[in-house]
């Protein structure tokens, strides 16, 4: 009997203090409904980077690129370079950006806000606006007011473009707000962008500011010189050198090459594009051998035709360069040289041609810096670009900037409010060049919306050039 009663107290005692801990059948460890903030970071960075920014042989960084004349495809026609484009193309774009991503980064700004960890929370915020400006800029009206409900709300209205800018700047205050409160956890190694650096994510998010400032200068109900000075002030607390981008640094072991230098495989057919390659050598750019790779056969700097009808020889054709496409290079989502030429742009506007002078050589120059390239070497190409005039200085600005932003989706958004640089359509070309992306066959087929008729050539909000 003692032994008996003994044993009583014992489980007494173990279901009064921890029972849950030991015997909660109805738990499986192996798929929690609960996770930290700190183990959501890290898959949603790595997502943004790895699927949205760099992406697939067909995702929207890959078609943008073809439409800006930097890659090519060494098939026969048509094909994406073609502007050849079905709904189902941005399938996976859209559900990366709605279900892997959005969707990810509420859970982490609800967590962040519930836990008082209003860093993580300040995060979520900055990388929200950061994805739906992107997925706006290629889309124009989205859903996001009534979306990211789960099963309470499956076919959310759009949103008008002009409101999703709004709750980007919106987004991007609160963030900018909650660094400020402070509070709570702070990330560390989880944080793949800044590793907790909560100083460098307040410049990002003002960066942002300004890059979607500028993106209205020439919007409906907008003035270029009103847009113009809110970029500046936004700039004041922005990045300020070249540590503060955004950037993912691949490691480049067999299961963690970079995305571009996966997307170049042979299997893939990729190469450069003879536009960026003639533009490049044409100018006697020094940055040629590191944007650009010699085709192997030959040992020249050769892109191929967009629009060739036949094949040619792969190896003849030149890849990209080890700067951005070797297997564990560098993803740069907001680079500092982008914000420097917002700054030129934005004071080109404000101030004229002469004082954006300074600050469009910064961002040639730090680019250049960044890869590599001797002062010397550096200077020699500025005095060969010569200098903005009234009629010239956009148009430089811009250029410049594409090859600051190699690879960026943003050339394309950048294209269609300025016009620069200069694009004609490409040979066997289907079509006038695109200026958006085909709403997802997915959200036709689930969510059908008036937006959802536009096609390749129809022009966002924004985009009135």
């Amino acid at each position: 009997m003692k032994k008996i009663i003994y044993l009583f107290t014992i489980l007494a005692v173990l279901s009064g203090t921890s029972c849950k801990k030991f015997v909660d059948i109805n738990t499986d460890p192996n798929n929690p409904v609960d996770v930290q903030e700190k183990l959501l970071l890290s898959p949603i960075e790595f997502n943004i980077t790895n699927s949205l920014e760099a992406g697939g042989e067909a995702a929207v960084p890959t078609y943008v690129n073809h439409y800006m004349q930097m890659i090519a495809y060494n098939q026969v026609v048509p094909n994406y370079g073609t502007y050849y484009a079905v709904n189902t193309d941005g399938n996976s774009t859209w559900a990366t950006v709605y279900s892997t991503c959005l969707q990810n980064l509420k859970i982490l700004k609800d967590k962040g806000q519930a836990n008082n960890n209003l860093n993580y929370k300040a995060i979520a915020e900055i990388l929200t606006a950061h994805t739906l400006g992107i997925a706006t800029d290629l889309w124009g009206d989205i859903p996001y007011s009534q979306a990211l409900s789960g099963v309470g709300n499956l076919t959310p209205a759009y949103d008008k473009q002009e409101d999703i800018y709004k709750s980007i700047q919106s987004l991007l205050d609160q963030g900018i707000a909650d660094i400020a409160a402070n509070a709570g956890a702070k990330p560390g190694a989880d944080d793949y962008f800044y590793a907790g650096d909560m100083v460098k994510w307040r410049k990002l998010a003002y960066t942002l500011k300004a890059r979607y400032y500028m993106h209205l200068t020439k919007a409906p109900g907008y003035t270029a010189a009103a847009q113009a000075e809110l970029a500046l002030a936004a700039l004041e607390n922005g990045m300020t050198a070249a540590a503060d981008e955004m950037r993912f640094i691949y490691p480049g072991g067999s299961n963690s090459q970079a995305r571009w230098y996966a997307n170049m495989l042979p299997v893939t057919t990729l190469v450069a594009s003879s536009a960026i390659v003639d533009t490049l050598v044409k100018r006697a750019d020094p940055r040629l051998p590191l944007l650009i790779a010699p085709a192997r056969n030959t040992g020249t700097y050769t892109g191929r035709v967009i629009g060739t009808p036949t094949l040619g020889v792969l190896a003849n054709y030149s890849l990209l360069g080890n700067a951005y496409a070797a297997v564990g290079s560098t993803q740069y989502l907001f680079p500092y040289t982008e914000a420097l030429f917002l700054k030129a742009e934005a004071t080109l506007i404000r101030s004229g041609f002469t004082a954006a002078q300074p600050i469009y050589q910064s961002g040639i120059t730090t680019h250049m810096t960044k890869l590599g390239i001797a002062a010397a070497t550096q200077s020699a190409y500025l005095a060969s670009r010569g200098t903005l005039t009234a009629s010239s200085a956009l148009e430089q600005i811009m250029q410049e900037k594409k090859i600051a932003d190699f690879l960026s989706v943003e050339n394309f958004t950048d294209w269609r409010r300025t016009g620069f640089p200069r694009l004609t359509p490409v040979n066997n070309a289907l079509s006038a060049i695109p200026r958006r992306l085909l709403y997802p066959q997915t959200e036709i087929n689930t969510n059908p919306q008036p937006q959802h008729s536009a096609r390749l050539t129809d022009r966002v909000w924004w985009d009135t050039l």
